[in-house]
């Protein structure tokens, strides 16, 4: 060993110290002759390392922070299975108040029914025989028009002009020349001043009454014509 080395080896002392050299902190292990050859400068990368590792940590922190914000948000936005079940009542009820206040509109009569003082008529758009525009009146809960007044036949007159002939619920079916309602009614005198001149006059068994062009006239029961059902209009008085 040389006297450099023996004069180092002294100053070292009993115990393992830290020496402190321009390269860094290094560690002595007496004894061992252990000599680190890495120093904190090293473990740091150089000058500018550290502050740049900072910024990528910091990068990392901020980029997953909005990206926890984002998610958080979207899923705030998506409603529970307690408040769908809540919108949908929600709807289902404003529907049923919806129904409700369509049901206590007063329409007098139905929406293919005409109004016509306080009653409601229906002009058929096909042709049956009498008998046949009877029953499809019945199923209506109508009848096949009875006529009661001057201004009732003047307006199913004018309705009836250009369509064709049309049946009314009028016959002498039960006693020739004994002219009868469907309610069961006689024949007002004052009505047969509607006969078309010359009618009835019961040319090849005409037993009933139809509507043609500016008055009535007898025709025979089993011909298809159009027909006009009535009955009377809904009260609104309740609404």
């Amino acid at each position: 060993m040389t006297d450099s080395k023996e004069a180092k080896g002294q100053r070292l002392g009993p115990l393992d110290e830290e020496e402190l050299i321009a390269g860094g902190t290094r560690y002595f292990i007496k004894g061992l002759g252990f000599r680190p050859t890495y120093s904190f400068k090293d473990i740091a990368g150089g000058p500018g390392h550290g502050s740049r590792v900072l910024m990528l940590q910091l990068l990392f922190l901020v980029l997953f922070t909005v990206i926890l914000v984002v998610v958080l948000v979207k899923v705030s936005k998506v409603p529970s299975y307690q408040e769908q079940k809540q919108a949908k009542q929600m709807i289902n009820n404003k529907m049923n108040q919806l129904k409700n206040g369509i049901g206590r509109l007063c329409r007098p009569c139905s929406w293919d029914w005409t109004l016509f003082q306080r009653n409601c008529y229906f002009f058929s758009n096909s042709k049956l025989n009498w008998s046949n525009s009877v029953t499809a009146c019945q199923e209506m809960r109508a009848q096949l028009v009875v006529i009661k007044s001057v201004e009732e036949q003047n307006f199913l007159q004018l309705s009836s002009k250009n369509r064709g002939p049309t049946w009314m619920g009028l016959s002498d079916l039960k006693k020739e020349g004994v002219w009868h309602w469907l309610d069961g009614s006689h024949l007002w005198f004052r009505f047969t001043k509607y006969w078309l001149p010359g009618e009835p006059n019961n040319d090849g068994k005409e037993d009933c009454a139809e509507f043609r062009g500016d008055g009535w006239n007898d025709g025979k029961c089993e011909r298809e014509k159009f027909w006009i059902c009535k009955k009377p209009a809904a009260s609104c008085s309740n609404i």
